[in-house]
């Protein structure tokens, strides 16, 4: 890791920015897989499966032969640890519930707001090097808690055409059906638009390689929503005296291990803290069978030796990290001052590695620096918020003359008449 002493607060602006990625060179090439689909259907999409993986596809969707197959290659041991896992955010999303509270904001007017679930959501699982079946677990839950009726779920086979058996395991668990093999932009683009035997959907969900990212990027500009902007994994870890360099090494490879682009990064007021945590990084990473990838990601990655926890605080809300731990004594006041990060770590022993599998909390976050705007998925992911209004007699003769005031000042006559009429009914009834 690179190592940056004191750096004066002018040079933090580009020391915060992600390591570039240029991705304009292959949105030709997902936009002919774009047109390929839409052209083709299901066809295309067995197509393109069969070039860009190797695999050829009978049917694109899991059967229930399959799912009862791949249910005897799960452990018990991964099961109980998928059900508790479930368990745990299954009761952190219900509490996200929210009941309709109807106001009256002046006598006569009510108003309220109610949550309706998006009838039909696409859930991107990645399943190549790492496959991602807790992130299943993070998307379908929700999902399901909301009470999106439709819920399509796309992953990637493997080279002979099967899809993991954890990520079957956990979409039985759920109770999710309608298993797609499929990956890469071209699962966007069947979700997006839709095949003979793929429905379209409203809103796709999930992570994926620079492919799947642009892929869900683009679609947006066709009247798709997606969960938020994302790209590579990161971690921020604030740490002082009463950090473990051990902990702190640790958790700094638990995100490099994702992916050769993913950055992590060290704040610390000692250089010789920092020295400890390359000791152990080194040491660490020796053990890692995804090394390779780990090493690729740190060289992305740097260490910051700050003046003090302030410092350390002002530089992380302006970096505005995915994931953010605070190795520090006094966590839960500096915990109050965070206002950009995906997920708080508060502690030396809450690792992200509990956000990412089963303490609850969402793992599907904002990265390179959207923090600074946006929130991880959560139940309000898959709803629409619907506004509604009743206006009784006594409503519009209160704020009647307030809204013709206002129609009439903006030039819209229209308006005002649509009250106006109204009003005269009324006065008439009234005089009668």
């Amino acid at each position: 890791m690179r190592k940056v002493i004191n750096p004066d607060i002018a040079t933090w602006p580009d020391l915060v920015k992600r390591p570039v990625q240029k991705l304009e060179a292959i949105e030709p090439v997902i936009q002919q897989i774009f047109d390929q689909v839409r052209e083709k259907g299901d066809a295309g999409l067995k197509e393109i499966t069969a070039r860009l993986d190797g695999v050829v596809l009978e049917n694109l969707f899991v059967s229930e032969a399959e799912i009862e197959i791949a249910l005897d290659k799960v452990s018990p041991e991964l099961m109980a640890a998928v059900k508790q896992a479930a368990q745990n955010i299954e009761v952190f999303h219900t509490q996200q519930r929210e009941a309709v509270k109807k106001v009256e904001t002046i006598a006569g007017v009510f108003c309220w707001r109610k949550s309706v679930a998006i009838d039909r959501v696409g859930l991107y699982i990645p399943g190549g090097s790492a496959p991602l079946f807790s992130t299943l677990l993070m998307l379908g839950i929700p999902a399901k808690l909301a009470g999106c009726k439709e819920i399509i779920l796309c992953t990637p086979p493997n080279k002979q055409g099967e899809v993991h058996p954890a990520i079957l395991y956990t979409a039985s668990l759920l109770g999710i059906t309608k298993i797609v093999k499929a990956g890469g932009a071209q699962a966007v683009a069947a979700m997006a638009f839709g095949t003979e035997s793929i429905p379209a959907v409203y809103k796709i969900f999930g992570p994926g390689n620079q492919y799947v990212t642009v892929a869900k990027q683009m679609v947006t500009k066709l009247g798709v929503a997606i969960d938020m902007p994302a790209g590579p994994s990161e971690v921020l870890v604030m740490a002082d005296e009463t950090a473990n360099p051990e902990f702190v090494a640790a958790d700094l490879l638990s995100q490099a291990e994702h992916g050769p682009d993913s950055q992590v990064i060290v704040l610390s007021e000692s250089e010789a803290f920092v020295n400890n945590v390359e000791v152990e990084l080194e040491k660490q990473l020796s053990l890692l069978p995804r090394q390779e990838i780990a090493k690729k990601a740190l060289s992305n990655s740097f260490a910051v030796v700050l003046k003090d926890a302030g410092q350390m605080l002002e530089f992380s809300n302006l970096y505005a990290p995915e994931h953010l731990i605070l190795a520090v004594k006094n966590f839960e006041e500096i915990g109050e001052g965070v206002t950009n990060a995906g997920s708080v770590f508060l502690g030396n022993y809450s690792p992200e590695s509990f956000g990412d599998y089963a303490s609850g909390t969402n793992h599907t976050l904002p990265t390179n620096g959207y923090a600074r705007a946006y929130s991880g998925v959560s139940l309000d992911s898959f709803v629409k918020k619907i506004t509604y209004q009743q206006i009784t007699n006594q409503g519009i003769t209160n704020l009647g003359s307030v809204v013709e005031t206002m129609a009439a000042a903006e030039g819209l006559d229209a308006h005002k008449n649509a009250v106006t009429v109204r009003l005269n009914q009324l006065k008439q009834s009234t005089d009668v």
